[in-house]
């Protein structure tokens, strides 16, 4: 019998902005990245381009772009009225 998984991944990352700068300011809980939006890209999202499949012994046997085989969107995180269309 044949099995299979399918994987979905929901990307969200709250505006981290500052409305009257119109920039992000530097998080010190996101140390040693200058915000949480770099932390989160260096420690999660770039890994998943590049996954590394280990042998038995541990040794890198093929690295592969994880987002190449699972379903994913990125989710809309501006309030309805802050939305930018194109047309």
């Amino acid at each position: 019998m044949d099995r299979y998984i399918c994987i979905h991944a929901h990307f969200y990352q709250p505006p981290r902005e500052n409305p009257w700068l119109e920039a992000v300011e530097a998080q010190e809980s996101a140390y040693p990245y200058h915000d949480w939006n770099e932390r989160i890209t260096a420690e999660c999202y770039a890994p998943n381009a590049a996954a590394r499949i280990l042998d038995s012994r541990g040794r890198i046997e093929q690295i592969t772009n994880n987002y190449e085989h699972i379903s994913f969107n990125f989710a809309d995180t501006a309030p309805p009225s802050r939305r930018v269309t194109t047309t």
